[in-house]
């Protein structure tokens, strides 16, 4: 666990970064520092490993506080990730990954192993390991770096806007897989963010931090969203955080109708202005008009009990028809929400 206890930073000029921050961030769970510019999020995670050392306060590791314990041991228990992964150009990918490792004394056969793990576990291909850092793109340096972080498996993580600089589809599939190794590993992780979707994401605990290095609120993601603190907090969470909402309510009672299905060479007849064409196999083909005029139409999915609400909304409305298609896990179609089904269940996630 790490904790803050009042903890301010002033520096020389009289400026404040943070001020009076106490929290707690759980030992094995992700907690996410979130706020506008100027907030002090990325001078509190830098206080942790003591590249920045508070003015007045404590901030506590499992206890112990880091003030006593000296600033290169300290920052080598701990795993550190940030923008553009930080890699040193003239060595190799392995060579990166092993650089702790290698500062604890380890033996470098024994280093280089544990990198080309890493380099695998991470979703690289451990081929990569002979490689140069400017060989590889952008998302795959950031994965790089989250290897290098975890190479010495540090209890504890730091996470500085690791994301920010890469592209949507890029930011999507790294942040899937942190959640992803921290499912396996159980890490203790602080992330620095500026973007509140990424925060609501990839959050077990998120810290929202005014400027000035205040804290705003300490909440889960879902009582975030329902329950901001002030206005200042809803503000920053922006005007679409019912949307934001509803990736926190499940689809397991979502009713679905399983009579709204045709063969894939359906040719109309139906009542239903739209049903849904299903191949051999079970699998969604398209939408048809229930006269069977046309081509199948855009058709997109759910997995009920699994998926959100927010995702069956989503693939609601990328069907002409206005449902969403409910599939399985092997794909096969398990049914379909209607609108009305879907109305139903928004109705019950505002009365909850």
């Amino acid at each position: 666990m790490i904790t803050f206890d009042a903890v301010t930073k002033r520096y020389a000029d009289g400026t404040v970064a943070v001020d009076n921050l106490s929290l707690e961030a759980p030992t094995g769970e992700i907690t996410v520092f979130v706020g506008p510019s100027g907030c002090g999020k990325t001078t509190s995670l830098r206080m942790i490993n003591r590249m920045i050392d508070a003015t007045e306060g404590r901030i506590l590791l499992d206890g112990d506080p880091v003030q006593d314990i000296d600033p290169p041991k300290l920052r080598r228990g701990i795993g550190y990730v940030i923008q553009q992964a930080g890699l040193f150009p003239h060595k190799k990918i392995v060579d990166n990954v092993a650089t702790v490792p290698l500062l604890l004394g380890w033996d470098r056969g024994k280093a280089r192993s544990r990198a080309m793990e890493l380099l695998e576990r991470v979703g690289l291909d451990p081929a990569m390991g002979e490689r140069y850092p400017f060989q590889l793109s952008g998302g795959q340096q950031q994965r790089v770096g989250v290897a290098r972080a975890l190479a010495a498996d540090p209890p504890v993580l730091l996470m500085d806007e690791p994301f920010s600089a890469v592209d949507p589809i890029v930011r999507t599939s790294l942040q899937d897989e942190l959640l992803r190794l921290q499912a396996e590993l159980n890490k203790t992780i602080v992330f620095v963010t500026h973007d509140i979707d990424e925060a609501i994401k990839l959050g077990d605990r998120v810290a929202v931090l005014r400027v000035g290095g205040r804290l705003a609120q300490l909440a889960d993601p879902k009582t975030l969203l329902s329950e901001p603190a002030d206005d200042f907090v809803r503000e920053f969470l922006g005007h679409d955080r019912g949307i934001r909402r509803l990736q926190f309510v499940g689809t397991e009672g979502l009713r679905l109708r399983t009579d709204l299905t045709v063969p894939a060479g359906f040719s109309g007849g139906s009542p239903e202005p739209w049903v849904l064409a299903v191949s051999d196999d079970g699998r969604p083909v398209g939408w048809l008009r229930g006269d069977g005029g046309g081509e199948p139409e855009p058709y997109g999915t759910f997995r009920p009990g699994r998926d959100s609400m927010r995702s069956a909304l989503d693939a609601a409305l990328l069907s002409p028809s206005g449902c969403a298609v409910a599939v399985g896990e092997d794909g096969k179609v398990a049914g379909v929400a209607t609108r009305e089904a879907l109305d139903e269940a928004l109705a019950e996630a505002a009365d909850g």
